[in-house]
């Protein structure tokens, strides 16, 4: 498939220029070309649309997915007759192979699968070239001053990430380096799993222009910078893979006195979104459809928290997204974003998957989102990294990780007030909190999940 990516980047640009409308009409002509390619590529789709309209350009006609369904239906879901599950088995048991193409021409990543179903994801050209088409649009966040810190800083890029898979940040990085030599040669993957002390050694020697990562390890860098171990100057700051609170946001806008702009993204669209200094992730909705819904599937207003959200991916043909339940509870800004983009805005709760359900005092039952409890424990003095885990419909778990000089006890019976505070709040009836000894602990995949509910049955 061949990409053309100038015409690419000028079509998003006059997009842009034509305003929402424009978006929106680019938007329902992908997804009705996206649709019918489906439908005649792959057996999967084919049955499932069989009921349909001969033309759809509504999200709404389609039936919804997640990745359990698809991941079920491999080797008829693949556009791609070449592609069998087996063969992407065997490409991703070899470490050696991360970032090199697949058959040729695909670049395949996985997720750790901690939803309880592994993901393995097979990505087109068109699909890895849209991040860098979206990127242009980005440009104009970054101001004059930003601009010169990149320029002396050699452009340079860190991704710090958790090596040694094919998980996206890491192939998608090994891929560009691949590509493209000598550009690559400006981009680094800084493993999260060496000593921290090393891992700062590293930084401080390549001295990034740009830093990107996941949120709760560039908190811990942050911390480092602050303590003044950590000496770089980078003109961004991207992170990605879990929920920025405000709180989080400001701590890496402060300590690295630089730009934040956080990346609303996951491995089925690796583009969704890109944050603006409002706090809002404003979605590329001419690539991508994203639709807030409640528990039923139904449709939820703006200025609503739905329960979860189904997107479509419009550049992926191999393996198409259409409607996809990707778990997590969004809402939609009901009025014109300040910062003035005009891409429609959103603020992630976290995954409906991951919200934490406690006794209430009435014998009922009390939901939580995660971002409650990040909220809580980033206002907090002295505590570097946190991880709260439900081990007990009544019991939580608490890991921290400490600044430098701060004392334990001192730290614990504020968290622990804390927490027992914003538990009674929310009605919850007798929880036991508990003091772990354990520092927080990353996934597979890299990403420390700051709040881990009890797993359900």
């Amino acid at each position: 498939m061949t990409v053309n990516t100038r015409q690419l980047t000028r079509d998003a640009r006059n997009d842009m220029r034509g305003g929402l409308d424009a978006i929106i009409r680019r938007q329902r002509a992908r997804l009705t070309e996206m649709v019918a390619y489906a439908r005649a590529r792959s057996p999967y789709y084919r049955e499932l649309y069989r009921n349909l309209p001969a033309q759809v350009d509504d999200p709404e006609l389609l039936p919804v997915t997640n990745k359990k369904l698809l991941m079920g239906h491999f080797d008829d879901w693949v556009t791609d007759r070449e592609v069998t599950r087996e063969q992407v088995e065997r490409f991703v048991a070899d470490p050696a192979r991360v970032g090199a193409r697949f058959l040729d021409k695909y670049l395949v990543a996985t997720s750790s699968g901690t939803s309880g179903v592994r993901g393995l994801f097979v990505l087109d050209e068109q699909n890895l070239s849209i991040d860098g088409v979206l990127a242009s649009r980005a440009s104009g966040v970054l101001k004059a001053r930003d601009v010169l810190r990149m320029v002396t800083g050699g452009g340079r890029i860190a991704v710090v990430t958790a090596p040694g898979g094919h998980f996206y940040t890491v192939a998608g990085t090994a891929r560009f380096q691949l590509d493209h030599p000598r550009l690559g040669r400006r981009m680094q993957v800084f493993s999260i799993r060496q000593p921290l002390p090393e891992l700062v050694d590293d930084l401080n020697r390549f001295k990034p222009a740009i830093l990107s990562g996941f949120a709760g390890m560039l908190t811990v860098l942050a911390g480092e910078q602050a303590a003044g171990r950590l000496h770089i100057r980078p003109a961004l700051i991207i992170p990605g893979g879990e929920t920025l609170t405000p709180e989080a946001r400001e701590r890496l806008a402060t300590a690295f006195d630089a730009n934040v702009r956080a990346a609303y993204a996951c491995t089925e669209c690796g583009y969704l979104g890109m944050g603006c200094e409002q706090g809002w992730y404003h979605i590329n909705s001419d690539w991508a459809v994203v639709e807030p819904v409640d528990a039923d599937y139904r449709p939820v207003p703006p200025g609503q928290q739905s329960h979860t959200v189904l997107i479509s991916n419009l550049a992926n043909r191999v393996q198409p997204f259409l409607r996809y339940d990707l778990g997590d509870s969004v809402m939609f800004r009901p009025d014109p974003c300040p910062c003035g983009n005009l891409l429609p805005a959103l603020r992630v709760q976290g995954r409906s998957a991951d919200l934490l359900t406690f006794p209430a005092r009435d014998g009922s039952t009390v939901n939580m989102s995660p971002m409650v409890f990040g909220t809580l424990m980033d206002r907090t003095t002295g505590v570097e990294m946190f991880q709260i885990v439900q081990t007990a419909p009544g019991t939580l778990r608490v890991r921290l990780k400490l600044a430098g000089g701060a004392d334990p006890d001192h730290v614990w019976r504020a968290v622990f007030a804390d927490l027992t505070q914003l538990l009674g709040e929310h009605g919850a009836g007798d929880v036991t909190l508990e003091r772990s000894g354990e520092a927080p602990q990353q996934e597979p995949g890299g990403k420390f999940r700051r709040v881990i509910p009890l797993a359900k049955p």
